[in-house]
């Protein structure tokens, strides 16, 4: 019962906090951070008990829920959902305790039930191994983060959760059908992903149903062109939303598309790779020159975190061994940096309630702990050696090199040189400008307990770049058991012996 501890313990502190009076703020707060620190435990146990040497899914937990339809409740964990797991466990606890953007202590009771929800579902979409538990996990993020957008958000809150909501709504539809038609068409009578894994489908069937899945995946990510919903939602959001929506539901995207895209439908993912590296190199490009024009530092972050899960996209539909495990870490690097941007930016918001780029000026002078730590953040997007970020980019470029798809790692590593460009011009304008009269009053460095928030994020982003075979050695098994699979599915379709297993073309 690890995994399912693991995910239903938040929803236990967000139900514990309902029965909790509102007044009592101080309690409410107790129960929140008490509940996400449970679920860190559980999750750093869960990482330590992991068996490096074994590819395959682990600690599988599974009981009948519909059994007329071939529902069940099935959880389970490998090297690729592990690494995501302990992101979300240790993302969520600094939200609940940051004082920057707090909301105010009348309406913290339903901010913390919804944070704690919301991180049910995210680890619920990492650990489900039937593909309807996986879309009422999928779906249910999407409640939360609308009430945490539309509540606590800026003046055009309502616009961007509704817009948020549509779009992502609108998605999932499409992969609900595709869930419908795969049962039929797979016609074992059974949702369980382990074993619709080993089904060939006809051409068209494949090719329709990853698509559908695709789009699904790729607006939640959000690949380009269906991004417009998030310099909206990541702007209008409360930091803490927008926190969740870049560092953790992003990765529930690029999740889905490694396992169910190329899991349950290789000759498809393979056929359409050209397509979808093109898309994820524009998406690359775009956020980045859109970046380079922000003044807004919120919308700057949100189009440089665009423009890195671009590149994490590309060395996803590369499918090599080392893009692959590439990707995966880089989920989780940029998960723990772009976290800790954002709150960089509440930070600043708290003390001077400003954004653009242009009202601030000097600011290390007045604020050098608060700086040193900013540096560190910001050297790790920009993929600077020692520090996480490098480690995920030069893996997914080097292994997308190593693949028939040169050109496109060539591409690319071009490319995410604008990142530096961007990030440094906005360190030199926020920070070593002559400094603003104006901020002076207003500022003050960060707290001791500030400082205890934003360390531990920059020494995972230090430790992780230094050192990270312990991730490693756990991610590269699964991925290489994944890759294998699909090469075989791949295979079975040119030999002629494999033929009678391939199910009926249907249309879908």
């Amino acid at each position: 019962m690890w995994l399912t501890a693991i995910v239903f313990l938040p929803a236990v502190g967000a139900l514990l906090i309902a029965l909790l009076p509102r007044e009592n703020v101080g309690l409410v707060r107790a129960v929140a951070l008490l509940a996400s620190l449970a679920t860190l435990g559980l999750g750093v146990g869960l990482f330590f008990a992991f068996d490096p040497g074994q590819p395959g899914m682990q600690l599988i937990e599974e009981a009948p829920w519909i059994p007329a339809l071939g529902v069940s409740y099935k959880l389970g964990v490998d090297g690729i959902s592990l690494l995501l797991v302990l992101l979300t466990v240790v993302i969520v606890p600094l939200l609940l305790v940051a004082p920057w953007g707090r909301v105010e202590d009348a309406s913290y009771k339903p901010f913390a039930a919804l944070v704690l929800l919301l991180e049910t579902a995210v680890l619920g979409v990492f650990l489900a191994l039937d593909l309807v538990l996986f879309y009422v996990f999928w779906e249910a993020m999407l409640i939360p983060m609308y009430f945490l957008i539309g509540l606590w958000g800026g003046e055009r809150r309502a616009y961007a959760a509704i817009k948020f909501f549509l779009y992502t709504m609108a998605a999932s539809v499409l992969m609900l059908v595709a869930i419908v038609v795969l049962y039929v068409a797979a016609g074992l009578g059974t949702f369980d992903l382990m074993q619709l894994q080993g089904v060939q489908l006809g051409r068209s069937v494949e090719f329709w149903l990853f698509l559908a899945f695709v789009v699904a995946f790729a607006v939640k990510v959000p690949v380009w062109p269906l991004h417009s919903w998030l310099p909206d939602a990541y702007a209008e959001a409360p930091f803490a939303g927008t926190v969740l929506l870049s560092a953790l539901m992003s990765k529930a995207g690029l999740y889905g598309l490694i396992r169910f895209g190329w899991t349950l439908f290789p000759n498809a993912a393979y056929e359409l790779a050209p397509w979808l590296l093109g898309l994820a190199l524009v998406g690359l490009l775009y956020g980045a020159l859109v970046a380079t024009v922000q003044r807004d530092l919120k919308r700057m972050v949100a189009y440089s975190s665009l423009s890195h899960l671009g590149l994490v996209a590309l060395g996803i539909f590369a499918f090599g061994p080392l893009s692959l495990a590439g990707s995966v870490l880089q989920m989780v690097n940029h998960g723990i940096y772009i976290a800790a941007l954002f709150l960089s930016l509440a930070v600043l918001w708290e003390r001077f309630a400003r954004r653009n780029v242009d009202e601030f000026g000097g600011v290390m002078r007045f604020m050098p702990r608060f700086a040193a730590l900013f540096l560190v953040f910001m050297l790790a997007s920009v993929a600077l050696p020692g520090t996480n970020g490098f480690v995920g980019e030069v893996l997914i470029l080097l292994g997308t090199f190593l693949t028939p798809h040169k050109a496109y790692a060539v591409v690319a590593a071009l490319i995410a040189v604008l990142s530096a460009i961007y990030m440094l011009w906005m360190t030199q304008r926020v920070f070593h400008n002559p400094p603003n009269p104006e901020l002076e009053p207003r500022a003050r460095d960060l707290s001791i307990k500030e400082v205890a928030l934003l360390v531990p994020l920059a020494l995972l982003i230090l430790g992780i770049g230094i050192y990270p075979k312990p991730l490693l050695a756990r991610v590269e098994p699964s991925v290489e058991a994944l890759i294998a699979q699909a090469q075989s599915r791949l295979e079975r379709v040119h030999d002629p012996q494999a033929q009678g297993a391939v199910v009926e073309e249907a249309t879908p």
